[in-house]
């Protein structure tokens, strides 16, 4: 009997090892790929549009592009990522910058060439590694960084931030932790405009403490993708799964906003949530060109009777007042 029990003993054990490094390969296959860049250096290539401006805006700027990586004494945080224009460093000319608030399980670290992009058309573009950004916490502290080293005359941001021009992007639960970030922090107010793309419903964004779209002050592009998975077609919420951003998301967060601040909802067509960063570019880009640096030319992207994305195939479902 205790040869017997000997050998279960030994058979448990090896199971228990086996499990053991399993969990520890499963953890480590994890970790390797948490750390990969899932977009090519030149994925803006990939996108086509037959409108002239949305193709233009989705493609790169005019500015070679430099970047610096700052470890956060935050462990939410962990890394500060800066993408800027290379001739900052030269220049006595200040810069308007955007925060980018990450999608779920994502960091800056795993999709650098799209702030590289964007920082191509004069930005200076500042992410962070936090893999749930939701609360708005780490971009409210990522902020309070950025305005800190733009007043260290030792750092190179000094007096280099157009503090009169800040603009917030986010994606996905992103989204939800951009509005929160605009509506819920001591430094809310320095923001101009934000953009978020399929930012997760006000239901489902209760999960991050949710977020109030009446609170939007400032002027608003907000996207959804027409696909099942940001819209299934399910109407009760309580019971039934509608996706990460369905239309009646954007409607509830439009019709939310104050009529006398500038306002847009757009959602691209055909397109899924995974999609929406690269398919959303253009008119972003456009959208922040045109509220922080003035840019007459890109606001015809968007503003106007006439704006382009009015007759454009890619995008339905719009209103906007402006």
């Amino acid at each position: 009997m205790r040869k017997v029990m000997k050998i279960v003993g030994l058979v448990i054990l090896a199971i228990v090892i086996l499990i053991v490094l399993a969990a520890g390969f499963l953890l480590t296959k994890n970790y390797i790929d948490s750390q990969k860049p899932w977009l090519e250096n030149d994925y803006y290539t990939q996108f086509w549009s037959d409108s002239e401006l949305e193709k233009k805006y989705a493609g790169l700027g005019g500015y070679e592009v430099s970047r610096e990586v700052v470890q956060s004494e935050d462990k939410t945080i962990g890394n500060i990522r800066i993408w800027y224009p290379s001739e900052m460093k030269h220049s006595q000319d200040d810069y308007p910058m955007i925060v980018v608030v990450n999608g779920s399980n994502t960091a800056a670290l795993n999709y650098g060439p799209y702030f590289e992009r964007l920082a191509s058309w004069g930005f200076i573009v500042v992410g962070n590694d936090d893999r749930q950004s939701g609360t708005g916490t780490s971009t409210s502290r990522t902020l309070d960084y950025m305005l800190g080293q733009n007043q260290n005359s030792n750092s190179l941001f000094y007096a280099k931030i157009d503090t009169q021009n800040i603009g917030i992007a986010g994606y996905s639960q992103g989204g939800a932790g951009a509005l929160r970030a605009v509506t819920e922090y001591e430094n809310s107010g320095l923001y101009k405009t934000i953009f978020t793309g399929s930012a997760a419903h006000s239901y489902l964004a209760q999960m991050w403490g949710g977020y109030d779209a009446s609170k939007v002050s400032i002027p608003w592009f907000m996207t959804a993708a027409a696909g099942n998975s940001d819209d299934t077609g399910a109407t009760d919420v309580a019971k039934e799964w509608l996706g990460v951003a369905p239309l009646s998301s954007l409607v509830e967060n439009y019709n939310a906003m104050p009529d006398n601040v500038c306002k847009f909802r757009a959602r691209v067509a055909g397109a899924e949530h995974e999609e929406m960063q690269m398919k959303t570019d253009g008119y972003m880009t456009a959208w922040m060109l045109y509220q922080l640096r003035g840019d007459e030319d890109a606001g015809k992207a968007l503003i106007g009777e006439n704006a382009e994305i009015l007759n454009n195939a890619n995008w339905q479902d719009i209103e906007k007042n402006k």
